[in-house]
């Protein structure tokens, strides 16, 4: 009895064709679309298992959809006057409804019920002229990313930094966040400054030189105490900064 004619519609029909060099892995994609209304399980074989290596190499294409089976070329020393005598075969059939076991269904499986499609391989290498525009295109690439690169390597640090707006503006709002609190505490300082000499001023009509020496002393400190808290305020700007730059 003849085999039922395949269901799924591959894409190439009848050959798969390998491009060089291969000097690596070449891979050709062959499509394996099911138009019915009914699941379809099928199998990749290939008479050169040691050759290839092909995912997937088998499972299930819902009704209406489609697989991209990717056969992969294992490097070899290319011969061009030796041809490929490499076929691949298909194999489908209708899953079962209530299919749990599809390794039970292929070895279960009558031969009537199996259809297949072989396909041929072909192996090409690049025209003169093919490999000359690769070259010629290669080296435009790496051209160009050279340029890119010695370029990006000439501009700043803030620069290349700024390219991130959300950074910057998240820096430029907490440096300004930070300017206005060492100002306030300027503001506070200046006002400590001005009532200790008022203090100062009273201590010596009524005082003596001690307290007035009392006086001086703990305005200083607290003035040094200020400017030390500022500049600790500024050196934590430059630190954030850097390092979001440095990122």
């Amino acid at each position: 009895m003849a085999r039922p004619e395949q269901v799924l519609v591959l894409e190439p029909q009848h050959e798969l064709k390998f491009r060089g060099p291969f000097t690596d892995v070449v891979t050709a994609t062959l499509k394996l679309s099911n138009p019915t209304d009914r699941n379809v399980c099928f199998k990749v074989k290939t008479t050169a298992p040691r050759r290839y290596c092909v995912r997937p190499n088998s499972g299930i294409i819902d009704a209406g959809n489609s697989v991209n089976v990717s056969v992969m070329l294992q490097p070899f020393d290319y011969d061009p006057n030796e041809k490929s005598k490499h076929k691949f075969m298909v194999q489908s059939m209708l899953a079962p409804y209530g299919m749990t076991d599809m390794e039970g269904v292929w070895k279960e499986a009558k031969p009537e019920e199996l259809m297949d499609s072989k396909l041929r391989c072909a192996f090409e290498m690049p025209l003169e002229n093919d490999k000359s525009h690769e070259s010629e295109r290669d080296q435009t690439v790496y051209s160009s990313a050279s340029s890119v690169k010695t370029e990006l390597s000439a501009l700043p640090k803030s620069t290349s930094a700024s390219l991130d707006d959300g950074e910057v503006k998240k820096i430029m709002e907490e440096c300004k966040r930070l300017q206005m609190e060492v100002h306030r505490l300027r503001e506070e300082n200046k006002q400590i400054r001005e009532d200790d000499g008022l203090r100062k001023r009273k201590g010596t009509s009524v005082g003596s030189p001690h307290s007035s020496a009392m006086a001086t002393s703990a305005m200083r400190d607290e003035g040094l105490s200020t400017r030390i808290l500022a500049l600790c305020v500024l050196f934590f700007v430059l630190g954030v900064i850097i390092g979001k730059l440095a990122l």
